[in-house]
């Protein structure tokens, strides 16, 4: 049984899971029979079939046009460009997301760690970036870590490291990515030269700060991820947003002196 067929992708996606044959079947309330001649290729599944052991396996949008594919069916999941037309709606509720959250910074971000939008309160953070890694796209995690982005701002980088670290981990547990793992491969693997990670004290002690020294000031930062509740869109499915909030009252109070002025609202691509 080859990993190319729909029987064999089947399988990977139901061993990655961690699942035996009666869990997926049980889940998706179809016999282990059943299951097990699709994935010995004996029986191949209708598309309905395909989605449905998809949905048990919580298979990515991507991925499940690839089942369809391999089974021999039509691909049920568009992917369309964030400034398509008919994406029109949601690119403006992440765009309304970043604006509504100023005066603190928020950006949104595709499953690569591409940015696709800023709101105007990150701008100043760009300002000593080195230029060759403003050039889309951009990539988050590469200008959190690289010496020319903001790893010199960075006062504790060992934990932001472990931070992107541990994300991008289950990111790739959950679905393998050749690109990100080359990502995680250049700047995540853990070298001999890194110290430990540790929890830094703030008033917020229930999660790990980002502090960066910006400005003659020591900003400490948490942030949120929010992403689409069941998108048909494979674009959709992949943007995330990341709202940062200040961890203590002196970060807090700097936002606040340097809340954009009154105007027009603006939201960047990047």
């Amino acid at each position: 049984m080859t990993v190319h067929t729909v029987g064999g992708l089947l399988r990977q996606w139901r061993h990655r899971r961690g699942l035996s044959q009666l869990d997926l079947a049980i889940a998706a309330d179809v016999s282990a029979r059943h299951v097990s001649l699709v994935e010995t290729g004996k029986s191949n599944p209708s598309a309905d079939m395909v989605i449905r052991l998809a949905d048990q396996l919580d298979v990515p949008l991507r991925d499940r046009n690839g089942l369809l594919l391999a089974a021999g069916h039509a691909p049920r999941y568009t992917e369309r460009p964030l400034d398509d037309a008919a994406l029109s709606a949601a690119r403006e509720a992440v765009a309304r997301v970043l604006r509504a959250h100023e005066p603190y910074p928020a950006l949104a971000f595709d499953r690569r760690w591409d940015i696709v939008m800023t709101n105007r309160a990150i701008e100043p953070f760009f300002a000593d970036v080195d230029p060759d890694l403003l050039r889309p796209p951009v990539n988050l995690v590469r200008l959190g870590l690289d010496p020319r982005g903001f790893a010199p701002l960075v006062v504790n980088l060992d934990d932001v490291r472990a931070v992107f670290r541990s994300r991008i981990r289950r990111q790739l547990a959950a679905a393998p990515d050749d690109r990100l793992t080359a990502l995680y491969e250049e700047l995540l693997v853990p070298g001999s030269g890194e110290g430990p990670s540790r929890s830094v004290a703030s008033d917020c002690d229930v999660v790990i700060p980002m502090i960066l020294r910006f400005g003659g000031r020591e900003l400490r930062l948490f942030s949120t991820i929010t992403t689409f509740g069941t998108p048909m869109d494979i674009t959709l499915e992949e943007v995330a947003m990341e709202l940062y909030y200040p961890a203590d009252a002196e970060s807090a109070s700097y936002f606040e002196e340097a809340r954009p002025a009154p105007g027009r609202p603006h939201v960047s691509d990047r």
